[in-house]
C-alpha cells in the first residue's frame, strides 16, 4: 500500500544559538510542542530550517534529535536539497539510516531543470532511496515548476506519494485533481492560501506560521476540513496578515522572530541571513504582536 500523508505537517525551523551553532534542545522543545498541539507530521531540514546552511554533521543530529522526540507519534520527514541526482540518492539514504521516514524533495537546487530532467530527477531519487517521497513544487523560489503533466510521467513510481503545492496558482488544486484523481496527496504548501485549498479538496498543510501558532493552525485545518468555513474563516481572517509573512524571502527570519515572540525560542539564523533590524523588524514585530492581541481578545470573548 502506498503511504497516505494527510494533516497539518509543520516545516520545523531549526533553531540556532547565537553564534550560530545549532541548538537540538531548543529544537526538539519545538517539535514536542508541535506534537502537543496535535499536528500531523513533522518535517525537518525544509527551506525554513536553513537546510543549504547545514553541514551533513549538522543535519544527522537534527534529524536524529526529532526522531528521538518524536518517538514514532507522527511522521517524521527531511527534505532533501542538493543539486546532483548523486548527491540527492546519498543523501537520501543517510537521511533513512538517521531515522527519517519520509523525505519532502527539492529539485536540483542549482539547476532549473525542463520537464524531462524534471521527471527524470523524482523517478532516479526515488529508485535510488526505499522512502516515500513528497514533491516540493516551489517554482517562484526554485524556478522549476512540477506541473500535473509531469506529475503523470511520474504516476508508476510508487515512492511519489504527494506533492506540496506551492505555485501561488489557486486554480493548480483543481488541475492536479483533474488530471490524476487522488493518485498523489495534494498539501497547500502557502500559508495565506490554506483555507482556499481546503475548500478545493487539499489533504494537507505543509506550513510555517504552525512553528509558531499550532493550535490555532490546526483549528483553521480541522475546520475546512470538515466543510466549516464559516467558522473556520474569523480566524483565519485573524491569522492572514501573519500568514503572508510565510511569502517573504524573509520567511525564515519572520518566522523565527514570531516563535520568539510567541513563545520565546530563538530567532537567530545562519549567514547569510540576518537579523530583521530597522523599520522592517518594526513592521514585522507589529504583525505578530497585533495577531498575538487578536487571537488573545478572541479567546477572552469565546471565555
Amino acid at each position: 500500500m502506498r503511504t497516505k500523508w494527510a494533516g497539518v505537517f509543520p516545516a520545523v525551523t531549526t533553531k540556532l544559538e547565537e553564534n550560530g551553532e545549532v541548538d537540538l534542545r531548543a529544537t526538539q522543545g519545538s517539535i514536542e510542542r508541535l506534537i502537543q498541539s496535535s499536528v500531523s507530521g513533522i518535517i525537518v531540514l525544509p527551506m525554513l530550517g536553513e537546510n543549504a546552511s547545514l553541514k551533513l554533521s549538522e543535519k544527522e543530529k537534527v534529524i536524529r534529535a526529532a526522531k528521538e522526540v518524536v518517538g514514532g507519534r507522527v511522521p517524521l520527514l527531511s527534505g532533501l536539497a542538493e543539486v546532483s541526482t548523486e548527491a540527492a540518492i546519498e543523501a537520501a539514504r543517510k537521511f533513512q539510516s538517521f531515522g527519517a521516514e519520509g523525505l519532502m524533495a527539492f529539485p536540483s537546487i542549482a539547476y532549473k531543470s525542463d520537464s524531462r530532467e524534471t521527471s527524470e530527477w523524482y523517478r532516479t531519487l526515488a529508485g535510488g532511496c526505499d522512502l516515500p517521497i513528497m514533491i516540493y513544487n516551489n517554482p517562484i523560489a526554485y524556478g522549476v515548476d512540477v506541473t500535473p503533466a509531469i506529475l503523470r510521467t511520474l504516476e508508476d513510481v510508487d515512492q511519489i506519494v504527494c506533492i506540496k503545492e506551492e505555485s501561488g496558482d489557486i486554480r493548480r488544486v483543481t488541475d492536479l485533481y483533474n488530471e490524476l484523481g487522488d493518485r498523489f496527496s495534494v498539501f497547500c504548501g502557502v500559508d495565506d492560501l490554506i483555507l482556499e485549498s481546503l475548500a478545493l479538496g487539499v489533504t494537507g498543510w505543509v506550513s510555517g506560521m504552525t512553528n509558531a501558532w499550532p493550535e490555532e493552525c490546526v483549528r483553521i485545518f480541522e475546520l475546512g476540513r470538515a466543510g466549516k468555513f464559516a467558522e473556520a474563516l474569523d480566524l483565519y481572517r485573524v491569522m492572514t496578515p501573519a500568514f503572508h509573512l510565510d511569502t517573504s524571502v524573509k520567511l525564515v527570519q519572520y518566522i523565527k522572530l514570531a516563535e520568539h515572540l510567541v513563545y520565546g525560542a530563538p530567532e537567530w539564523t545562519r549567514a547569510p541571513r540576518l537579523p530583521l533590524v530597522g523599520e522592517e523588524r518594526k513592521r514585522v514585530v507589529s504583525v505578530i504582536n497585533n495577531t498575538i492581541a487578536s487571537l488573545r481578545s478572541r479567546s477572552s470573548k469565546a471565555a
